[in-house]
């Protein structure tokens, strides 16, 4: 899906030109894979865009920093108000997809060099429509579990969400997108169910939501949380517990979530029909919560959303 160009992006706490956002070829990062980065969207709602559950992300950008000993020069309250900042400088009311990211630029060579290189701090936004397709939203995708495995425990931190932690996630997607689904699974070294490429995965059966742990090598995903949160709330069950593959296969429903997938059915697994192979009626009571956030017919009752005016004012200079 093609990158929708703004006007600006926030670069070390200067606005620069969209074209102007460039980075020296031998920044430590495109060779180590030393970036530590968010993926955050912005909703258009009846009060003007929101930035969804903006504090939490911001938070989590510096536990994936603190994880990798990368020390951000800024604090959190002055990353979050440059992404709203961005978002009014863009003009991108009708929403958005952000990327705040930070990582080890130019300086020595070398896996961990003697005098650590400088951390540059970014914030872009740009639109960009559904990860997973807008049909898929209604009628969802086919996935298949793939042949690679999730990271095992203790080797590359998962709940770290690292540029070089997703080496892993792009050979499951590109295995699946060469085999013809839209989406690919991965499992645990213990062969127990993880999580998608870049999307947690929930199963339904019997009218009970289960997901997998933190211990099966999952991101700890905000709109995971988000989902969890809402389910409760509607009153269903949520067990988190590690669930073998084969459960895939009788499941009645199965949805996978993420900033970019937001909440996005399976239809079918290894060409395994899910259910009636179509959106499940737990899927669509839990989609309509989540995007009744953005109109008014969910309360935020969680303080979730975070509108974006007075943000230049306070990232400006940081």
């Amino acid at each position: 899906m093609p990158i929708n160009a703004a006007k600006h992006i926030w670069y070390n706490g200067k606005l620069v030109p969209w074209e102007k956002a460039t980075v020296h070829v031998l920044a430590h990062a495109l060779h180590y894979g030393s970036t530590v980065f968010e993926g955050e969207r912005a909703y258009p709602t009846p009060n003007g865009p929101v930035i969804f559950r903006l504090k939490d992300h911001t938070r989590r950008l510096f536990d994936s920093a603190k994880i990798y000993s990368i020390e951000i020069p800024y604090t959190q309250d002055q990353i979050s108000a440059a992404c709203k900042e961005i978002i009014n400088v863009n003009g991108l009311t009708k929403g958005a997809y952000l990327r705040p990211f930070a990582f080890r630029s130019y300086g020595e060579i070398g896996v961990a060099p003697k005098i650590a290189p400088p951390i540059d701090t970014v914030v872009a936004a740009f639109e960009w429509g559904s990860y997973l397709g807008s049909e898929g939203l209604e009628n969802g995708v086919d996935v298949m579990v793939s042949s690679w495995q999730r990271l095992a425990p203790n080797t590359i931190p998962a709940l770290g969400k690292a540029a070089g932690n997703y080496l892993s996630s792009q050979l499951i997607s590109m295995e699946a997108k060469r085999l013809g689904f839209a989406e690919g699974i991965g499992l645990g070294v213990d062969g127990t169910v993880s999580e998608g490429a870049g999307e947690n995965l929930f199963v339904i059966r019997d009218g009970v939501i289960y997901t997998p742990g933190l211990a099966n090598s999952i991101l700890q995903g905000i709109t995971r949380d988000t989902v969890v949160t809402l389910a409760r709330a509607h009153g269903f069950e949520v067990r988190e517990q590690p669930l073998p593959r084969e459960f895939l296969y009788l499941a009645d429903e199965i949805f996978m979530t993420g900033t970019a997938a937001e909440i996005t059915p399976v239809r079918s697994v290894d060409k395994i029909t899910v259910g009636a192979g179509k959106r499940g009626p737990i899927t669509e009571a839990i989609q309509t919560a989540f995007f009744g956030l953005f109109t008014g017919k969910t309360a935020d009752k969680w303080g979730w959303l975070e509108r974006c005016e007075d943000g230049a004012k306070q990232a400006v200079g940081a």
